[in-house]
């Protein structure tokens, strides 16, 4: 089956409050893969709130078989580029089941990401690798990616939020 062939047979559509389960599994099945199960604090109850409550955080693409499967997803969020100064899309996690991976799953929902780029005239669309995850590097090169390694990525999280929130000199509304 060739790539184009296998990505007309594809369908992705936007998750729905059913897909949870679905999400939830994905996430817990990447964590393992990425080394780090434990890592997973996420319930159903906090995706059905924060992708799919009052307020979205995030959004959900599903890839699904022709039978209506879900086989894999993509977790993402607009983000701001001031040097453009237009919208992105930063890719928060993008993953197929293994026995679907090779089937253009994959590239259906990053095409389908760059399309909703295009649609909202965004900029650019960004996310991170494991360095050590070189089927996946070598995966996005083939699609025109291009490795940032002069950035470093930065994270706080846990306790230290707590921290450094209380140093917070507030927000004049």
């Amino acid at each position: 089956m060739t790539e184009s062939s296998a990505v007309k047979k594809t369908t992705i559509r936007r998750a729905t409050i059913k897909d949870v389960p679905y999400i939830l599994g994905f996430i817990k099945e990447l964590a393992e893969y990425e080394h780090e199960p434990d890592k997973v604090l996420c319930t159903e109850e906090m995706l059905e709130k924060t992708i799919f409550g009052s307020v979205s955080y995030a959004k959900v693409l599903i890839a699904q078989t022709e039978e209506g499967i879900p086989a894999g997803f993509a977790l993402y969020f607009y983000n701001y580029s001031t040097w453009n100064g237009k919208p992105g899309i930063y890719l928060e996690d993008l993953y197929v089941q293994p026995k679907y991976r090779g089937s253009s799953y994959g590239s259906a929902l990053l095409y389908a990401l760059a399309q909703e780029l295009v649609d909202i005239d965004g900029g650019r669309l960004e996310w991170s690798v494991l360095k050590w995850n070189t089927p996946s590097i070598e995966f996005y090169k083939r699609l025109g990616a291009v490795p940032m390694d002069e950035w470093q990525t930065m994270r706080v999280d846990g306790a230290q939020i707590a921290e450094m929130a209380k140093r917070s000199p507030g927000i004049l509304e």
